[in-house]
């Protein structure tokens, strides 16, 4: 029985004069709809491309836009192409991509064929196809009494009207004639095999056909001396003819699969079996699942040869051993070429969820504890809080399908969570530094600015899922929790807003430390304060609020809760502006930025001096440690009190690692800070440390009195300075909350300028000057005495020694140290302009001076301080020098020596 087409009876009943023919009519019919973009082609279309390149490009644009699409190319191994066809036929893709190939024995549910091209490459030549092939590929449409369409997509040429309409009718001329080649073959030798091959057909319908592959690679090999050296029995002719039907599935090149067969067939003819080592080999370099689509390909079609051979009988020992590790290698190849071509065209997710869809079918759904959402085991997006994040785009059928999906299951879950979020207790919400306000780890609601700064706004963070009564248990609920936080955090600011007694300049007081959320800067506010009397800032201080030196503040709202609190409240009323991030917590001072937004540093808690802002708190601190030491004085009636560390003589301070400890920053940032609050700094000049007497004579020396014991450099040298001053305009820093200054200590003028008494007792030391008591000090001071029994020469040896001595001290360098003290808090009186000094000699800074400027003096005199002014007392001059200050052990010194050269 021959089955085939009406085109084929003519021929068939000349070749077959006694056949009988059975027609069955089609009961579908075939349309022609015409053309179609590949984004437009209905459901259950198959589109046919002519190369593999052209395969794989539609699939991947299928995939993008329709959920993925099945290959189907004779490239394919048998398993593979049924897996695919598989895949389709489920109804898991909606498309097939193929070559013509799915025009011979695939029987598929196929409601459309869109052709990409009109022409093909026929192994020879590139050519258009013809009505007929055009019309057996088309048929795979409509199947029964299902009606099929074709027509054209992509970049195809259209097709003609006469095409169309004799593929609709099945309109296609009669073959003529058939190919054919001789079977009767003569292995007598190589060149008979050749020539029974070549015979021609005896009936004027038959033609012979063209040269095969298998006469190919024998015209090839008939030409290789060692074939032609082996093929000289008929045995050996017909094996090698049996050989070369071996299929070309590498499709390399003819050479290549004639020198194939050649080793084989050497194979075959020396040892009567293919060596197993050698054949183990072969299976072993194709058994590699690794690599891309081509390059799976290509170890199938070497593994097919392979399993071709094996399947062979009496060319392999053991050939069902063989057969079986063939077949097994092939089949993972071709499992794992068709995972990779599914992985690579089809997006299961989507495909899933649009099956699942036309079926009406009821999902099997999960939500994970982060908020995955998984459909058939398919993730559709994420559920943070009640905003749903699909995984794809709503505008292609990937986002469509998603959405379709996760409607279904949002409908349940979000009214779940309302209600949990609407009875969760107070400490399952909190509020994020980034105004966000958190449940279950997620953001459900943010701030927004409100009328009152106190009082912010929320905006609830969900999509058009939460609507209706959901919606508004949620925002009751955010409400009532975020009036309980703030009333929490800020308890003080508000209970000074809500306390009634507070009137005129208190009620103005506190509106502005409400205005600027509990911290304002004392200048400011200094008219308000000042008219405040104890009594009202008693009510004000039971608010926790404190009036500092420098800043009105409420010290709880400096806490990290607080201040975060704060800020955010402060920034919601800032739009438009890039706001700064707030400094760490703990940070007790930072470098200022170049320009900050106008009250960022106070909502921070800290305030801008000079280069640092430093928090209010602790700047409040360093005052409190300034303040006891720069007025200190000794105590009479405490004789061993210690002076404290940093007071100076005479009023002021030097900078101390406690200092800097409070504002966690160097030495220079702190005299920026102290600058910026108002203190001035002078450079005093200490004298050198006195060099220590010879200690040859030691055990002879008097005993010493216990109050000329040598002196502290850092006390007892600053006794004996000259001040040159820099003034600076500012206020000095109030000691309490009652307003009242605190008093500065005296100063006298020292070259035309204010200095403190101790510096002006020091123009020239007198070492019989009487200290305090009225005692006289030693007449000499100590120093060795000679021996009897030394020479003159001894005497010379000890006076070029203190002469020696008393140059190295004449020569040394003065030290300098810096000593702070609060400006004055009003400008100083003016002077006349004749008698104001030059003040690039006698004004010293703690900034240090450009090169060339220093201060020098010609020649031995000093210069002469002022005169008193008219109608000023002159200053006062106190007590002598202390004998044990080194000026006086020096003069001594020189006094001494005087007599012994008399």
């Amino acid at each position: 029985m021959l089955l085939g087409s009406d085109t084929m009876r003519d021929v068939i009943s000349a070749l077959l004069p006694e056949a009988n023919f059975v027609s069955r009519p089609r009961f579908s019919q075939l349309a022609y709809s015409g053309r179609k973009k590949i984004s437009r082609l209905p459901r259950r279309s198959a589109i046919v491309a002519f190369s593999s390149d052209n395969v794989y490009a539609i699939a991947e644009l299928i995939r993008r836009q329709r959920g993925g699409a099945a290959v189907v190319m004779g490239a394919l191994s048998p398993r593979t192409r049924n897996a695919q066809v598989a895949l389709y036929q489920s109804g898991d893709v909606d498309f097939l991509v193929a070559t013509d190939a799915i025009g011979m024995g695939l029987n598929m549910d196929i409601d459309h064929v869109a052709f990409a091209g009109t022409g093909k490459f026929d192994g020879h030549a590139h050519r258009p196809l013809t009505p007929a092939e055009f019309a057996q590929i088309a048929g795979r449409a409509g199947r029964h009494m299902n009606d099929g369409t074709f027509g054209e997509t992509g970049d195809a040429a259209d097709l003609d009207a006469d095409t169309v309409s004799r593929i609709e009718n099945h309109d296609f001329d009669s073959l003529k004639v058939l190919q054919w080649r001789n079977a009767e073959l003569d292995y007598a030798s190589l060149g008979a095999l050749r020539a029974s091959l070549d015979r021609p057909p005896r009936h004027p319908r038959l033609i012979r056909t063209r040269i095969s592959t298998d006469q190919a690679a024998l015209e090839t090999l008939a030409g290789d001396d060692d074939i032609i050296a082996r093929a000289t029995t008929p045995a050996a002719v017909q094996l090698l003819w049996d050989i070369c039907q071996l299929p070309d599935y590498r499709k390399i090149s003819r050479a290549e699969h004639a020198g194939l067969i050649g080793r084989l067939f050497a194979f075959l003819h020396e040892d009567g079996h293919i060596p197993g080592d050698w054949f183990e080999k072969q299976i072993r370099l194709a058994d590699n699942m690794e690599g891309n689509l081509d390059t799976l390909a290509g170890r199938i079609a070497f593994i097919r040869t392979w399993t071709f051979v094996a399947n062979r009988s009496g060319w392999l020992d053991d050939a069902e051993s063989w057969r079986q590790k063939a077949r097994n290698v092939e089949d993972k190849l071709s499992d794992a070429l068709h995972e990779n071509l599914t992985r690579r065209f089809v997006d299961r997710r989507t495909s899933v969820l649009m099956k699942r869809l036309r079926e009406r079918q009821e999902w099997m759904a999960a939500i994970d504890k982060d908020g995955t959402i998984n459909v058939e085991g398919e993730t559709v997006g994420r559920l943070d809080g009640f905003a749903f994040t699909p995984a794809g785009s709503g505008a292609d059928a990937q986002g469509k399908a998603i959405q379709a999906a996760a409607a279904q299951i949002l409908a349940e879950e979000i009214p779940a969570r309302a209600e949990a979020l609407a009875t969760a207790a107070d400490t399952a919400i909190s509020l994020n530094r980034d105004g966000m306000l958190v449940w279950r780890g997620n953001a459900v609601a943010r701030l927004v600015a409100g009328d009152d700064a106190l009082a912010p706004g929320l905006k609830i963070i969900a999509g058009d899922q939460l609507n209706g009564p959901d919606l508004e248990k949620i925002e009751t609920r955010l409400k009532n929790w975020l009036e309980s936080h703030i009333r929490e955090v800020l308890a003080p600011l508000l209970s000074l807003r809500a306390d009634e007694e507070l009137t005129g300049h208190a009620r103005g007081l506190a509106f502005r430390l409400q205005e600027n959320f509990g911290v304002v800067n004392r200048d400011d506010v200094a008219e308000e304060v000042r008219s405040l009397d104890q009594v009202t800032r008693a009510k004000i201080r039971k608010h926790g609020v404190r009036f500092g030196a420098f800043s009105i503040y409420i010290p709880p709202l400096l806490k990290p809760a607080a201040t975060h609190l704060r800020y955010l409240l402060w920034s919601l009323k800032q739009p438009g502006l890039d706001i700064p991030p707030l400094p760490a917590d703990g940070l007790t001072s930072v470098p200022v930025l170049k320009d900050p937004p106008q009250g960022f540093y106070a909502t921070a808690g800290y305030r801008a001096c000079g280069p640092r802002a430093v928090r209010v708190d602790m700047l409040e601190r360093l005052a409190d440690a300034i303040r006891p030491i720069v007025f200190w004085k000794p105590n009479p009636e405490k004789p061993d009190e210690k002076r404290p560390e940093g007071s100076v003589e005479g009023g002021g301070f030097t900078l101390t690692p406690v200092m800097m400890s409070y504002l966690g920053c160097s030495g220079e940032d702190l005299g920026g800070v102290l600058r910026a609050l108002g203190y001035r700094c002078q450079r005093h000049k200490l004298p050198p440390e006195p060099a220590a007497p010879p200690e040859k004579h030691k055990a002879e020396d008097p005993p010493a009195a216990p109050g000329n014991a040598a002196p502290d450099n850092e006390a007892k040298g600053e006794k004996a300075v000259q001040a040159e001053t820099i003034p600076a305009e500012s206020r000095l820093p109030t000691a309490g909350d009652n307003g009242k200054e605190i008093p500065a200590t005296p100063e006298i003028t020292v070259g035309g300028e204010k200095a403190a008494p101790a510096e002006a007792a020091i123009s020239e030391p007198h070492p019989s000057a009487p200290e305090g008591g009225g005692k006289e000090p030693p007449d000499k001071p100590q120093t060795p005495r000679k021996e009897a029994g030394e020479t003159a020469a001894s005497d010379g040896s000890d006076d070029a020694d203190a002469a020696a001595t008393t140059e190295k001290q004449a020569d040394a360098e003065p030290r300098i140290i810096e000593v702070w003290r609060p400006a004055r808090r009003t400008p100083a009186r003016p002077r006349r302009p004749a008698r104001t000094p030059d003040r690039s000699k006698n004004e010293a800074s703690c900034r240090p001076r450009k090169p060339g400027r220093e201060k020098t003096f010609h020649g031995k005199a000093k210069p002469h301080p002022p005169r008193a002014k008219p109608g000023r007392p002159a200053p006062r001059r106190d007590r002598a020098p202390d004998p044990d200050s080194p000026f006086a052990i020096l003069a001594a010194l020189k006094a001494d020596m005087s007599k012994k050269r008399r």
